[in-house]
């Protein structure tokens, strides 16, 4: 598996942000029994960085604490069934993995979210790429179901890498 991350901004976090991407991506993956290797690109920016990105992308022109941009159109999330016409668009022909998506993180919202949450930056961090690599697994939160749904999805992986609230 690759992980690609950048830190674009001057925050050092107290934790290595590759390794912990890497635990909680593969906990989730294998939650998920996804069968393939795969690449997933990770971005840390400030709140004025994922505002610009929120705009462009979405034409929502205010900051958020994180981003998700799935490469794969899943028919039912977490259901890894690649059609063979579709393979070209979803896997680097010279690594052969499945390209699952971007996430880019606000290093502001974090830091704000954790305090306000009373929780350590590494649970508010794990928590939010736990979230966004549902949201590349297909998973989604526009209803009640679907929102309760990826919470217990996203609980059970933390907890499985005992990244517990009271962190």
């Amino acid at each position: 598996m690759t992980f690609y991350v950048e830190n674009e901004t001057q925050y050092q976090f107290p934790f290595d942000i590759e390794q912990l991407t890497e635990a909680v991506a593969c906990q989730v993956l294998d939650t998920e029994g996804c069968p393939f290797e795969i690449q997933v690109n990770l971005l840390v920016t400030d709140n004025e960085g994922i505002r610009e990105y929120n705009s462009q992308f979405r034409q929502i022109d205010k900051e958020t604490d994180v981003l998700s941009f799935p490469n794969v159109d899943f028919e039912q999330p977490g259901e890894f069934q690649i059609e063979e016409e579709r393979e070209a668009d979803y896997f680097d022909p010279d690594s052969g993995e499945l390209i699952l998506g971007d996430i880019i993180i606000s290093v502001d919202r974090v830091l704000e979210q954790a305090e306000s949450y009373g929780h350590s930056l590494k649970r508010e961090f794990a928590f939010l790429v736990a979230h966004s690599m549902l949201h590349l697994c297909g998973y989604d939160h526009m209803t009640t179901e679907e929102a309760a749904e990826m919470e217990q999805r996203q609980e059970a992986a933390l907890q499985a890498l005992g990244i517990t609230r009271d962190m």
